[in-house]
């Protein structure tokens, strides 16, 4: 992946980083890198096939003979070094994730200190883990699973690297990441961050390439113990499927349609922001965003007004405007698809109250779309069911609390909700009762130290604190 200055300013990256070194590609694929704002051509990376894979794999496989002897100690120590050398380089990360993905400058950042501090939280998550335990002749010790595999998304290219990575650094296991082809500009950057931690050669490698040949690779080799995998459901499977062929523990994180519940004691005022911060996170291209927006029926019209008074501040543009709030699409393919979830919430009988097809007036270069919110939606349209992955609300009204529950669970995803009201003790009750790995009442808000992940279809397993430190631990049990 270096990064050779062209006449016409587009970056040419042909290595990958495997045992502590960036090496030129086996693999002699090359894809273009788009700019989202225009469409125009940023760079060019050339993709890695099965024998660079099977290099990084082999690296790690090495570095994992003594990497997984090391102490809770030496370990906290690499998650310093690795947190102070990402930090330094925030705002090299920011701009590239604006640049290459069209992440919002505001909401950019925080996903790239979210990532930084992932090593922090890792640090901290590994002290409260006892890794080991005995009684009377019998001791129990958490070892490391061996090596591990990262596939990552390309809505959160920083976050999901440093996440995932922590975790595996934690647990004392040796990796190879494999990050969507889509953020190669923004995974050179975080590479040349990790590269000045100065951890052992071979405890991390970075593979970019495809998932139908890198991705297949780490899923089908036998010497990768565990994948870690951040994407769409259908890959999720494959993975989860293929992957038993060598008996491959997995961690999925998947997809959402995350509910909203409006209770009819809500502030409007403040509940209807906190659901449009929530839609629109990341401008709709976030697995959490509370993309169904629960109302009681008596409400609905003060919801609608409410709706379209704080519609005003969500404009779209260029996303390295610190005052746009929805930036363009990932890409020409993530456009059509978001577009193609437009018209059938038409063409079912959902309303437009906000938003609509095609581009917004004087933004026809790039890939952005109008952010819309859908009203008279019912729970079974497709808009309601299916993960559409762009700035698409549907606001669906209900008769009582329990259906409002009903509803909220009548998903095949479980990962994120939410839940407004201004009664704490009816919110938490109504809370308890969502089937999701995760819900926050009354507004956005994070622990880092609290497990991340879904029910149903939206995965297997848990990130977070000490609970994705688990997830590439083993228990071996000694008896005496």
């Amino acid at each position: 992946m270096t990064t050779v200055a062209q006449p016409d300013t587009i970056k040419t990256l042909t290595t990958h980083y495997i045992d502590g070194a960036f090496v030129e590609s086996h693999g002699r694929e090359v894809m273009d890198i788009l700019k989202p704002t225009n469409g125009q051509v940023i760079g060019r990376v050339t993709l890695g096939d099965a024998e660079d894979t099977q290099g990084a794999i082999a690296a790690a496989k090495r570095a994992f003979a003594s990497f997984s002897r090391t102490t809770k100690e030496e370990r906290s120590h690499y998650l310093r070094q690795l947190h102070k050398a990402v930090s330094a380089r925030i705002d090299d990360l920011t701009a590239v994730m604006v640049e290459e993905y069209g992440g919002v400058a505001r909401f950019a950042r925080l996903i790239v200190e979210s990532g930084a501090n992932a090593f922090a939280a890792a640090e901290k998550g590994l002290q409260e883990l006892p890794l080991k335990q005995s009684w009377g002749k019998t001791t129990v010790t958490l070892e490391p699973v061996g090596v591990a595999g990262l596939i990552t998304a390309w809505n959160a290219n920083a976050l999901f690297i440093c996440l995932k990575l922590a975790s595996a650094v934690a647990a004392g296991c040796t990796v190879v990441i494999k990050p969507s082809e889509m953020s190669s500009l923004q995974t050179r950057v975080m590479v040349e961050a990790l590269n000045a931690a100065g951890l052992p050669n071979g405890v991390y490698n970075v593979v970019t390439g495809l998932g139908t040949t890198v991705g297949a690779e780490l899923v089908r080799n036998p010497d990768v113990a565990k994948i870690s995998f951040t994407g769409s459901v259908a890959v999720g499977e494959a993975v989860m499927r293929d992957g038993a062929a060598t008996m491959k523990r997995v961690t999925l994180e998947l997809g959402g349609k995350s509910p909203t519940i409006v209770l009819d004691d809500a502030a409007l005022d403040k509940a209807i922001p906190s659901a449009l911060v929530l839609a629109f996170l990341n401008s709709g291209q976030a697995c959490a965003a509370g993309t169904r927006l629960l109302v009681p029926k008596s409400r609905l019209d003060e919801v609608k007004r409410a709706i379209q008074e704080g519609m005003r501040a969500y404009t779209v543009g260029d996303p390295a405007d610190p005052n746009i709030m929805v930036g363009p699409m990932a890409s020409q393919k993530q456009y059509e698809r978001v577009e193609s979830y437009i018209r059938k919430g038409i063409e079912e009988g959902a309303a437009v109250l906000v938003g609509g097809e095609g581009r917004p007036k004087g933004l026809e270069a790039g890939y952005f779309v109008k952010p819309t919110v859908f009203v008279n939606v019912k729970n079974d349209m497709t808009i309601a069911q299916e993960e559409i992955f762009g700035p698409v609300l549907s606001v669906i009204a209900y008769d009582s609390e329990d259906e409002a529950i009903r509803i909220a669970n009548d998903s095949k995803y479980g990962l994120h909700s939410a839940v407004m009201g201004t009664d704490i003790d009816r919110a938490r009750r109504v809370a308890s009762q969502l089937r999701a790995g995760r819900v926050v009442i009354n507004n956005m808000t994070d622990d880092p130290q609290a497990p991340w992940g879904g029910f149903k279809y939206s995965g297997v397993g848990r990130e977070y604190g000490k609970y994705g430190i688990e997830a590439f631990l083993e228990p071996k049990a000694i008896l005496e």
